[in-house]
């Protein structure tokens, strides 16, 4: 049995823990591109599928993330209609992770895959199976609850709600937690004001760093949901290749300090794409940041331009028509100002002793 999962869905690697360890479900990427800017597309649905069908394994279900981590975006009605018409057309389940849906802080607006499903089912043109349908949701990011540990299942399958209701037992929330969430979520006006407060601080938030990496040349997938963007390195990578993404990735941790996710641990298929949380700490922090990454992305540039200069430099000295002994030019060469020592007392990078 195998279910089909988009490639960047968060923490890809988790699924082979979660779904494969006891059960030997497989998991299959439906593969996104950032020149549609990574939108499940009818072609890359079909694509999964027939590969795994070649495959001799038999697809049961699709999993998505609406609004998406790590990409930050939320999917428009018109993707929606093509996942229940997919589902529907090769009978397969839909299970859709909509955890964030309430962290929306810019244009368009969250639609449920349930508000989609209603819709369908009043065209009579449409064959749709809402059983095939099901919601997984949590208090963890909407409401800044992880470690209460209170997870929800929406599903019109009445056969899947019976089964998890008895396995619920396994993971009863105590009885305080459940009085305590009880109190919060009949509070209509207290749950408004707080999704409220928490979309604008997002939406600032989000675009004073999203504006701190422009001016550094750093663009980032236009997103307008979740606590995280999409940040485009391809630029910084010497080669288009996953090594390069990593080897970008350690410079980045150890050198800038900054905890970025390279986009290879999503499983995305293009090098070069990180995802970096932005909600998770304060003013302070976000400005040391960006001054981090000024520094570092200067370097670089730096670094570029010295390389530059000595390559031409080289070129230069090799055209000449000049006699001059060996030894002068040996003694030139190997002069301290054109050759840095490992163990030199510079440091290799001004980040290394940053303590801001």
């Amino acid at each position: 049995m195998l279910l089909l999962v988009t490639k960047l869905f968060n923490f890809f690697f988790r699924f082979d823990r979660d779904l494969r360890w006891r059960t030997g479900v497989q998991l299959a990427p439906i593969i996104c591109k950032s020149s549609n800017d990574f939108k499940i597309t009818q072609k890359a649905l079909e694509s999964a599928y027939e590969n795994a069908i070649a495959s001799n394994i038999r697809v049961k279900g699709l999993i998505v993330a609406n609004p998406s981590n790590p990409l930050g975006t939320t999917m428009d009605k018109e993707t929606l209609q093509t996942l229940m018409r997919f589902i529907n057309e090769k009978n397969i389940h839909l299970v859709c992770d909509e955890i964030y849906a309430a962290t929306i802080f810019n244009t368009p607006e969250f639609v449920s895959i349930s508000e989609v499903l209603q819709e369908m089912e009043q065209d009579p043109t449409n064959q749709v199976n809402r059983e095939l349908v099901h919601i997984i949701y949590s208090l963890s990011k909407d409401m800044g609850l992880p470690g209460f540990r209170v997870g929800i299942l929406y599903s019109y399958n009445d056969h899947v709600v019976s089964c998890a209701r008895k396995m619920s037992s396994f993971g009863l929330i105590s009885s305080q937690t459940q009085l305590f969430l009880a109190s919060i979520l009949s509070d209509e006006e207290f749950i408004d004001g707080f999704i409220s407060e928490s979309s604008k601080r997002l939406a600032k938030r989000h675009l004073t760093f999203t504006q701190g990496l422009e001016k550094e040349g750093i663009t980032c997938l236009a997103s307008n949901a979740g606590l995280f963007v999409w940040m485009d390195l391809r630029a910084l990578l010497k080669k288009p290749t996953f090594d390069e993404e990593m080897e970008l990735w350690r410079l980045i941790i150890t050198d800038v300090k900054l905890n970025v996710s390279p986009g290879s641990s999503f499983h995305c298929d293009e090098p070069g794409w990180f995802r970096v949380c932005f909600a998770n700490m304060d003013d302070q922090t976000v400005e040391i940041a960006l001054k981090r990454i000024h520094v570092f992305v200067n370097k670089g540039r730096k670094d570029e331009r010295t390389t530059m200069n000595n390559k031409k430099r080289k070129s230069f000295q090799k055209n000449l028509r000049l006699s001059f002994s060996s030894r002068l030019y040996d003694e030139a060469m190997m002069s301290p100002r054109t050759i840095m020592s490992p163990h030199s007392p510079f440091a290799l990078s001004p980040l290394v002793q940053a303590r801001t």
